[in-house]
């Protein structure tokens, strides 16, 4: 707890820092007389509707959700463009602590919420996006719709307050889109007359002995002189005026280009290219790889490889090429985590909570029994064996995935998005896998009441 206030102070600086530097003029749009412009109303407008709404639900649910809403607050930010990136800083470090958060809570009960907030919340840069600032807003809304469907289809029958938390957040994105629409389609709109908004102008205090700011940049360089000598010794208009006269010539200015008799013609005489060894009679084959330098590898950060319980979740991080990895000794109550594994297997044994596989390629996992759900994220070719029972396998873009269940788990759900080349393997009495592909098209219509989505075969 005493971690989260930290948090939470360093954001209330931040936030009061950014509304004092465009609350002295220095916002898009605004004026030198320091009025409020319609792009600042119009966003307030939104801060003080669906914003507002969703701070009230994510209080109301409590828990994780009101402590990662913490994080996110929004505050006026139209800085001049010249001071963007030094000013968005203070915001990149939220979005990264509402990120962190979630990593840090993946065993929590409402992990889909802090997970639908923390993969769109991105969008918040949009400020610095050109020239289509609206379509990155709604490619971060996407990326948390996979997790607030989650929490709609948990809670649908449950409990209407978390129903009404996903519509106000989403409405949050929404509104923002149309903001965007209306006052910045291209790209923020930067003020031509206000004043300019520097980090000077926020109330921060200067660390002792700290080293002064740099001075301002020099004026631009004096324009090229093109009508002057460009270095050499027969420039300057007579020249120009004589190569124009000759262009100007048609088809007489052939007149002066010698004839040139077969003999004289290289390809058309095998003596001349006998007696010219110097003229090559094609083109200029490429050097050998042998003669030319290799280029230095730019060297790579190798992380060491991690296999620990820190708490309640079992690390398996940057392993390479390790066949042998298990996991014993595990309780209920405990997650897998693996984190950029390449060439390696891992067995969990006992019953756990979750498994979740993220950044992997060419993995192998076999478990016995999960209460929770395995999520496959952001993985190339992995391949899932279930021993015992799980209800839920979630495979979120990922391509290539084979998961073999066992007899007492035909029943789990399999939930994918944006993956490919999924195949799930039943067995059968004899033992046998039956291979079935998990559809990557889709046909809707509109039946005339609501759209009907529906799997498509491509005939072979």
């Amino acid at each position: 707890m005493a971690e989260l206030a930290s948090l939470v102070q360093r954001l209330e600086v931040a936030v009061s820092r950014l509304e004092s530097v465009s609350g002295q003029g220095g916002g898009a749009g605004g004026s030198s007389g320091g009025a409020v412009s319609a792009y600042v109303e119009a966003y307030d407008a939104i801060l003080n509707s669906a914003m507002a709404e969703y701070l009230s639900l994510s209080k109301k649910i409590g828990g994780d959700v009101q402590k990662h809403v913490s994080y996110m607050k929004l505050c006026r930010l139209f800085p001049r463009q010249d001071v963007l990136t030094r000013l968005l800083q203070p915001i990149s470090e939220v979005i990264a602590e509402v990120q962190q958060f979630r990593e840090k809570n993946r065993s929590s009960q409402l992990f889909n919420h802090l997970s639908t907030v923390s993969e769109s919340v991105p969008a918040l840069g949009w400020v610095a996006i050109t020239p289509k600032p609206g379509p990155f807003v709604k490619e971060m809304q996407d990326a948390g719709m996979f997790y607030s469907n989650r929490v709609l289809k948990d809670y649908k029958e449950k409990d209407k307050t978390h129903v009404d938390w996903v519509k106000a957040y989403t409405s949050i994105w929404t509104d923002l889109q149309k903001y965007i629409k209306d006052h910045h389609t291209t790209g923020l709109a930067w003020s031509k007359t206000g004043p300019v908004a520097s980090g000077s102008a926020a109330p921060t205090r200067a660390p002792a002995g700290g080293a002064p700011p740099p001075p301002p940049p020099g004026p631009p360089p004096p324009p090229m002189d093109l009508g002057g000598s460009s270095g050499g010794g027969d420039s300057g208009p007579d020249t120009r005026n004589a190569l124009f006269a000759a262009i100007n010539q048609g088809s007489n200015i052939t007149k002066g280009l010698k004839h040139v008799s077969d003999n004289e013609k290289t390809h058309k005489n095998p003596t001349l290219r006998s007696q010219s060894p110097a003229v090559r009679a094609g083109p200029k084959p490429f050097a050998s790889s042998a003669a030319r330098p290799a280029a230095a590898a730019t060297p790579t950060r190798t992380l060491p490889p991690v296999l620990e319980l820190d708490g309640k979740k079992w690390k398996v991080e940057n392993q390479e090429g390790a066949q042998g990895l298990v996991i014993n000794d595990t309780e209920l109550k405990q997650v897998v985590y693996a984190y950029k594994c390449n060439k390696s297997t891992l067995q969990v044994k006992g019953k756990i909570n979750s498994i979740t596989i993220d950044n992997c390629k060419k993995m192998g996992l076999v478990f016995d029994d999960v209460v929770g759900i395995v999520e496959i994220i952001n993985c190339k070719d992995v391949k899932i064996q279930v021993m015992g029972k799980v209800p839920t396998i979630s495979i979120n873009k990922t391509d290539g995935c084979h998961v073999y269940l066992s007899k007492d788990s035909l029943s789990c759900e399999i939930v994918s998005a944006k993956s490919s080349e999924m195949n799930i393997l039943v067995p059968g009495n004899d033992g046998d896998f039956t291979e079935c592909p998990v559809p990557e098209q889709f046909k809707t219509v509109w039946d005339g009441k609501k759209l009907v989505t529906t799997a498509t075969e491509i005939a072979g």
